[in-house]
């Protein structure tokens, strides 16, 4: 008997499928905050972390750096790691419907500084042209009523930048 295990879409439906069926992805993701707000990625009616898959010829670091300049148009650097996650998940495409594709994820959210770049939708690939707006800055203290696209969901998203920031009222 295969092995299974339970993964989740963007919409929190879980499936119960096997381990062969997965995928390896390492994702990393990166929280700019300056001046009392986050730079958060708009994707369909909500917001993620700029980020996203590590390729097979990138570390790190080239990885996030890419990513963000593909999602923002900015340059940063990395600083330092402040959350490791796992998570078995489902993707969507970018039409929003699901896909046939299971992804072991190794997810890692850095701090990062902008050192460059304007915001910019000009460096995005063709996937995410359907869903991906132009990246937003939001109050940090004003994240409650977002939604967000990822596999922390909106309260681990928020809880993470909560710990980066310290300062998130109710």
């Amino acid at each position: 008997m295969k092995k299974e295990v339970i993964c989740h879409d963007n919409q929190k439906n879980e499936f119960l499928i096997a381990v062969d069926k997965f995928r390896f992805r390492p994702s990393v993701y990166g929280l700019l905050i300056k001046d009392g707000q986050i730079l958060l990625s708009s994707q369909h009616d909500g917001y993620d972390f700029p980020g996203g898959g590590v390729n097979m010829d990138e570390g790190l670091s080239e990885a996030l750096q890419r990513e963000f300049w593909e999602e923002t148009g900015l340059k940063v650097e990395l600083g330092k790691i402040i959350e490791a996650r796992s998570s078995f998940y489902k993707p969507s495409n970018r039409t929003g419907h699901i896909k046939d594709e299971y992804w072991n994820c190794q997810l890692l959210y850095f701090i990062v500084k902008q050192i460059g770049g304007e915001l910019s939708l000009d460096y995005i690939d063709e996937d995410e042209k359907g869903y991906l707006a132009l990246a937003t800055w939001m109050d940090i203290n004003k994240l409650d009523s977002l939604k967000f696209y990822n596999q922390l969901g909106t309260q681990g998203s928020i809880a993470l930048i909560k710990k980066v920031t310290g300062n998130i009222q109710s």
